[in-house]
C-alpha cells in the first residue's frame, strides 16, 4: 500500500489558494481550475466562518478580513466536486469544527496550520475523526511541537504511525527571506519523531521548495495563484503560477535523477573507464632478469593493465626472471619468490 504523503511526482504537491480566492467564488473555481492544469496533488482551501475564527471584540479589523472571505457550504462542496471528477485530491484547513459534520466526506487527511498547532481542542476534534493529519509548524519551537504530536498521538496511537502524521516545516511569515525558511528542521524532526517531513513554503519563487526536495521533504505546500500582478492580498506574493509549478515538477524530476539511488556501483557507461582511469604497477625503468624488486623499480600509471597497484607491495622482495622494458605491463609469471 501506498504511503498517503506519496504523490505522483514523488513528493505530495498540494497547490494551497486558501483565501487567494478573496470571497469571490467564481475565482475560487478559475484558480482551481489553473491548478487542475498544473498537475498537482491535492488542491487546498481554508474553511472557515469570520465570527469562529477572530473575536469581533479583539480583533474587529481582523473578523471583518474573515468575514469578506467566506465561501458557503455548497460552494466548497462544488470546489471539492470539481477536484475529485478531475483525479485531484481536495484538501483544507478546516477552522471549524462543525463544518467536519459535510466536509469530511470529501476529506482523505486533514491540515491543521500553524496557527491551531496549540488549539487542543481543535486538535482534539480532528484527530478523533481518525483520519491522517498534517501539522505545520510555523510559530512554534521543538518542545511545543513535539507537545503537540504527542498530545495527537495520546487522542488516538494511530497517529504514531507514519501514514497518519506528518510535519511540516513552516515560517509564518509572508514573505520570509532565504535564511528564515530554516529547511535543516525537517532533519531535526525527522530524528526526534520518527515521522514524514515536508515544507510548506512562504518565500518568493521556487528555489526553496527545490532545496527542500533535494533534502528529503515528502510533502510540499505553496500557495497557488494565477498571477501575482496587481494584486494587494499578501498571499498572492508568495504564490506559485500553473507554468511555475509545472517547471517545478520538471526539477523535481531532475533532482530525483541526479540523486539515484542509495546503492554504490559501477555504473554501465563507467564499464570502460575502470581500465583506462585506474592505474596497475609498472616498471620505472628497464630491468634486467634476475632483478630484486624494490619501490624505486615501479611507478603506477594508467592504464590497469596486468598487475593492478592495490597489489603493489606484494611486489616488494620478488625477483625478476625475465627481462621488462620501462612501462611494460607485468604480469606474475614475471616474478619468482
Amino acid at each position: 500500500m501506498n504511503s498517503i504523503w506519496k504523490g505522483k511526482h514523488g513528493p505530495l504537491l498540494i497547490a494551497e489558494i486558501g483565501g487567494n480566492h478573496e470571497g469571490d467564488f467564481d475565482y475560487a473555481l478559475k484558480l482551481t481550475d489553473l491548478a487542475l492544469e498544473a498537475d498537482v496533488d491535492y488542491i487546498k482551501f481554508q474553511l472557515y466562518q469570520g465570527d469562529s475564527l477572530v473575536s469581533r471584540e479583539e480583533s474587529p479589523q481582523r473578523n471583518q478580513h474573515f468575514k469578506k472571505f467566506e465561501l458557503n457550504q455548497e460552494q466548497y462542496i462544488q470546489l471539492a466536486n470539481r477536484c475529485r471528477e478531475n483525479g485531484v485530491g481536495f484538501l483544507a484547513s478546516v477552522w471549524d469544527t462543525d463544518y467536519f459534520s459535510w466536509i469530511d466526506l470529501f476529506l482523505d487527511f486533514y491540515k491543521i496550520g500553524s496557527g491551531d498547532l496549540t488549539a487542543y481542542p481543535i486538535l482534539k476534534a480532528t484527530a478523533q475523526l481518525g483520519k491522517p493529519i498534517l501539522l505545520s509548524t510555523g510559530l512554534a519551537n521543538l518542545d511545543e511541537v513535539l507537545t503537540t504530536v504527542e498530545f495527537i498521538q495520546s487522542v488516538d496511537e494511530r497517529y504514531k504511525q507514519p501514514d497518519y502524521l506528518a510535519l511540516l516545516q513552516c515560517t509564518s511569515m509572508y514573505p520570509i527571506p532565504f535564511n528564515d525558511a530554516n529547511l535543516s528542521v525537517m532533519s531535526l524532526y525527522r530524528q526526534t519523531t520518527n515521522l514524514p517531513v515536508g515544507y510548506s513554503d512562504h518565500t518568493i519563487g521556487s528555489t526553496a521548495l527545490e532545496i527542500a526536495v533535494a533534502m528529503g521533504a515528502e510533502v510540499l505546500e505553496f500557495h497557488f495563484t494565477d498571477t501575482r500582478e496587481g494584486k494587494s492580498f499578501r498571499d498572492h506574493q508568495v504564490s506559485l503560477t500553473k507554468n511555475e509549478v509545472l517547471t517545478l515538477i520538471q526539477k523535481i524530476k531532475d533532482i530525483q535523477s541526479l540523486q539515484g539511488d542509495f546503492l554504490k556501483r559501477p555504473l554501465a557507461i563507467e564499464a570502460d573507464h575502470r581500465i583506462s582511469f585506474r592505474r596497475a604497477v609498472y616498471p620505472k625503468t628497464d630491468l634486467a632478469k634476475g632483478t630484486q624488486i624494490s619501490p624505486e623499480h615501479l611507478t603506477c600509471l594508467r592504464p590497469n593493465h596486468g598487475i593492478d597497484a592495490r597489489d603493489s607491495d606484494q611486489l616488494l622482495g620478488k625477483t625478476l626472471n625475465t627481462d621488462v622494458k620501462a612501462h611494460q605491463k607485468l604480469l606474475w609469471e614475471y616474478f619468482i619468490d
